[in-house]
């Protein structure tokens, strides 16, 4: 529900003013300069900066009403774009500490440029950002082999990497939506980029071959679903074959499958690609469940160690916070970007066609079955 205030409201689970406390959580470890780590120095030891994790708090922040601190950390990011259209992997107090630039981290920018033009109308910060958008999904498409899968990054002399991830290239999917809907919005249609959005999005649900194998990790198997190439009874199907693995019943959902830890970041994307594939009311349970996890000052424990009963690692991040106020948004169905794990421009987020289906080995498989 959006209560009076315009926020989200979850009764009994969070209310605006917990939203609010959770987003201040975010703007207190926000840098001088826009950026947002994912902890500010903790201990002696500062947390790091990448564009992916920076824009999904930034997302959060104009959710909960702090669209100043928000624009801070669009413009910021603008700034330090590089003329191939990536960001470093990584900076450490403004340092760059891993040069070389991710194509999920560079393709992100979309779905937060869209997501503020929805929660805003501010056609001039669309125009603004639309350069960096469109450089960075240049960028990412440069990494986009005849099969359809994105490569994961190129390193800082300009080399691709042997191998594409199945959650990046998830994610990148709803970028690439978000990218096209706002090159249409902006009249300057990219009919290419929907293009490789459609092969992308079928190699996602289609070919797990194209992936390096990181199935111990939860969000393998839940961001194909949130990501949007992956719905209906395919994602409920999904959902089924590995919940015992990763879902721990009353402590949320588990890192990687193997250790006992759940993490409140992966359990709220969880919630959302349950919401999204039509089965809130897992998803609402799921929220409620991981509210263990809130802090008094309303920031959020990244995860709990339910052997050790310990939270590790240790820190409440930004990333984490920023989750989970997406995540209420998305269940409470709040703001106008409440949606954009289900829908872009109108368009259902939902499986797809591949654009060349000779290119991913399909259509010889149909032919020889003929």
């Amino acid at each position: 529900m959006r209560a009076e205030t315009g926020l989200p409201a979850l009764p009994g689970v969070v209310s605006p003013d917990d939203v609010v406390a959770t987003a201040r959580s975010i703007t207190a470890q926000q840098e001088e300069s826009g950026a947002i780590p994912w902890f500010a120095p903790m201990g002696g030891v500062p947390g790091h900066v990448d564009a992916w994790n920076h824009v999904e708090a930034a997302m959060a922040l104009t959710v909960a009403g702090f669209g100043e601190e928000a624009r801070r950390a669009y413009e910021w990011l603008r700034g330090v774009q590089r003329p191939d259209g990536s960001w470093p992997a990584k900076w450490v107090l403004g340092e760059v500490t891993e040069p070389g630039g991710e194509s999920n981290h560079a393709a992100y920018v979309a779905v937060g440029v869209w997501h503020e033009l929805l929660m805003s109308g501010d056609e001039e910060f669309a125009l603004r950002m639309w350069p960096a958008v469109r450089r960075a999904i240049d960028f990412t498409l440069g990494l986009q082999t005849r099969r359809g899968e994105i490569i994961w990054m190129r390193d800082e002399r300009g080399r691709p990497s042997d191998h594409a991830l199945l959650t990046g290239c998830s994610s990148i999917y709803q970028s690439l939506r978000c990218a096209v809907a706002l090159a249409e919005h902006l009249g300057e249609p990219q009919p290419e980029w929907e293009l490789a959005a459609d092969q992308l999005g079928h190699v996602v649900a289609a070919h797990p071959e194209a992936f390096a194998d990181k199935s111990r990790w939860s969000m393998d198997w839940y961001y194909p679903v949130l990501g949007g190439p992956v719905r209906g009874e395919a994602a409920a199907r999904r959902f089924a074959d590995r919940w015992d693995a990763f879902v721990v019943p009353g402590l949320g959902c588990r890192c990687v499958s193997d250790q006992p830890w759940v993490t409140a970041a992966e359990s709220c994307e969880l919630v959302m690609a349950l919401d999204a594939s039509g089965d809130r009311d897992r998803a609402l349970a799921l929220f409620t469940t991981i509210q263990h996890l809130r802090h008094e000052d309303g920031s959020y424990w990244t995860g709990w160690q339910f052997e050790n009963r310990r939270h590790f690692p240790g820190d409440r991040s930004t990333y984490t916070a920023a989750a989970v106020i997406l995540a209420a948004d998305a269940l409470a169905d709040a703001s106008p970007g409440a949606r954009l794990f289900k829908e872009i421009a109108g368009r259902p987020l939902g499986p797809c066609a591949a654009s060349d289906p000779i290119a991913c080995g399909c259509a010889l498989v149909t032919v020889s079955r003929m």
